[in-house]
């Protein structure tokens, strides 16, 4: 190997690097203080001075997909956009270079098809101007022309940094299947429906388990589709991208992100925990009961698992441990919680929802409190029998005054989550606009009544807080135009008879979406399965007399087990990584929580009234 050329190599991908973090960073920060100003803004002149102003919708909407872009090209250069890596992380150390090589190649090649159409596309929306504003649409749509190039040159760099040889395999991989494909499409297209299986089954599934980012994933799988088989121009891919990642209803996104990590730097999670464990640290088992209830209060508001999970276990894991609490049991809990927590709202899953299926976000979050409720019994049984060799010595129950004084404390923060979630469900304010109250909120709280508000880490939070929205909506945008190329394959039509004329009608229907989104969650995660399946199978679930809200319900409880559950669920992966514990400490301690989440599942299945009664 050429080791000096390599690391010269190494230094100029650094360089270029760094300039595209100046390029991409700098804008993306900005642009999330620009949507919380113009949102908050109009917000206030809706409900304060009674005079709405027409043109701020219109405007946080031309920059939330330049939003969405730059922070799909740091979520990239960061190596944060969703992926499987439990495939390769069992290669050898060659076998996951090659990897990296041929997933950057994909990557390069799905973008450079991206181009020329994103060009087109935004030159054709030069016709279009915003009815308030005035402005031409192109200088919106361009951002995924920007961010496709910016990306490019990412994928390139990654390239950069390896070895010639195992840059060539990855970009020689990738080509070499282009070519093949081009030369049989003329025997492919005598395949019929197989053509399905072949790039949405075979080509997709090996993208995924190569480690292929999943939302590039998608968009490689359906560029392939369409150029190999059809004749519909690639521009209809992008203009689908755009359709998906540019529901106003999905600005939520960003906002929950970043209200999350404004509760977790300034103290807000902290005095939740706190007053729960002064409240029932003291009973067997209660800490673990601290975990679950500080778990359904933070839950849904950061938009990450991850992000919840951390604001959580930190504070309880040492006192959990110390009273003899063995790590993997801790981390099983964890993840577990994790799980039972999906339907709780201002989840983003169920804003997702909302977005691609039509559904009303205020029935969503009303409808997700009492399923996460009965998860949540359900798990709280498993920890106290789990928990019976709990070491209590030394452990009194704190005096009233002091629960008194930690209730007092944590009361700004308990109020919060509270006034989110009845604010939408009584329809006084969108998602969308309650995030920018929550976003001020916690500021004023952070600033004043906990004086947490480390000023530093601001522009650090904007930036993950692009960073992680873009990786989120990416997987949107190019999952809608996944589904819109399967729809037009016929394939949702096939797919309506199948499923409607199973046995056992809406209880076969129900028992097929569970088995179906445990293993999606578990091979997609969360967001790039309901994206892609939602549109599809909620207007069968109506066909068969499924309402709606259950069935989302349902659908979320089943993709988180599978999103928590080991050997592929990323949540596992991460819980361990939260806690600190080697996934082979827990994988044996997590299956009665799971067994427990999946009892839960089966009760909020087979009674509805548990998701709906309260609408």
């Amino acid at each position: 190997m050429d080791t000096a050329g390599v690391a010269a190599r190494g230094l100029a991908a650094a360089r270029i690097d760094r300039a595209l973090r100046l390029i991409a960073e700098v804008p993306a920060a900005v642009l999330v203080m620009a949507e919380v100003v113009v949102l908050f803004t109009g917000v206030m002149a809706r409900y304060v001075l009674h005079a709405p102003l027409v043109w701020t919708d219109e405007l946080a909407s031309m920059l939330f997909l330049w939003l969405a872009m730059l922070g799909s090209v740091i979520a990239l250069q960061r190596s944060e956009h969703m992926r499987l890596t439990a495939v390769v992380g069992a290669m050898s150390a060659a076998g996951r270079v090659r990897c990296e090589a041929l997933a950057a190649a994909s990557v390069a090649v799905f973008l450079l098809m991206v181009v020329p159409s994103a060009w087109d596309y935004a030159s054709d929306q030069w016709y279009i101007t915003t009815p308030a504003l005035g402005i031409h649409d192109t200088y919106r749509a361009v951002a995924i022309l920007v961010g496709a190039v910016l990306m490019v040159i990412t994928a390139l760099s990654r390239l950069l940094r390896l070895s010639w040889a195992d840059a060539a395999f990855g970009v020689a991989a990738v080509v070499g299947l282009a070519v093949i494909l081009h030369f049989a499409a003329p025997w492919l297209s005598g395949l019929g429906n197989w053509n399905l299986v072949l790039f949405f089954v075979a080509l997709l599934g090996a993208a995924v388990l190569l480690s292929v980012p999943i939302g590039f994933a998608f968009g490689l799988a359906s560029l392939a589709y369409l150029a190999t088989l059809t004749r519909t121009p690639l521009s209809v891919v992008v203009s689908r991208m755009d359709e998906g990642m540019s529901s106003l209803i999905l600005l939520a996104v960003p906002l929950f992100v970043l209200l999350g990590l404004l509760i977790e730097m300034t103290g807000m999670a902290r005095a939740m925990v706190g007053f729960l464990s002064a409240l029932l640290g003291h009973v067997r088992g209660g800490l673990s009961y601290v975990l679950l209830g500080a778990m359904y209060l933070v839950s849904g508001i950061s938009g990450s698992k991850a992000a919840d999970m951390a604001a959580v276990a930190p504070v309880l894991f040492p006192e959990m441990k110390r009273r003899g609490f063995n790590e993997g049991e801790l981390v099983s809990l964890l993840a577990a919680s994790g799980a039972m927590s999906e339907t709780i709202p201002p989840s983003l899953v169920l804003i997702t929802i909302g977005s691609v299926t039509g559904v009303s976000i205020a029935a969503l979050f009303t409808g997700g409190l009492v399923p996460a409720a009965v998860l949540a019994v359900a798990l709280a049984v498993i920890a106290r029998l789990r928990g019976r060799r709990e070491n209590l010595a030394g452990v009194a129950r704190p005096p009233w005054r002091t629960i008194g004084r930690a209730f007092v404390v944590a009361l700004p923060a308990l109020v919060l989550p509270v006034v989110i979630r009845s604010a939408v469900i009584e329809g006084v304010a969108t998602a969308t606009e309650v995030s920018t109250i929550g976003i001020v909120y916690a500021v004023i709280v952070g600033l004043l009544i906990y004086q947490q508000f480390a000023w530093r880490r601001l522009y650090p939070m904007l930036v993950e807080t692009a960073a992680l929205s873009g990786a989120i909506l990416l997987i949107i945008g190019t999952a809608t135009a996944m589904a819109w190329a399967l729809t037009q394959s016929g394939f949702s039509r096939q797919l309506a008879a199948a499923m409607t004329s199973m046995p056992g009608g809406a209880a076969g229907f129900m028992a097929v979406s569970v088995v179906a989104f445990i293993v999606l969650g578990s091979v997609l995660e969360g967001i790039p399965a309901i994206v892609l399946f939602g549109p599809l199978l909620f207007p069968l679930a109506r066909q068969v007399g499924i309402n709606e809200i259950h069935y989302a319900m349902v659908v979320i409880l089943a993709m988180g087990i599978g999103l928590f559950a080991p050997p592929f669920g990323v949540g596992y992966y991460a819980a361990c990584a939260i806690g600190r514990v080697s996934p082979d400490a827990a994988m044996r301690s997590i299956w009665p929580y799971l067994l427990a989440v999946l009892a839960g599942l089966l009760v909020v299945a087979a009674v509805p009234w548990l998701s709906v009664g309260f609408l």
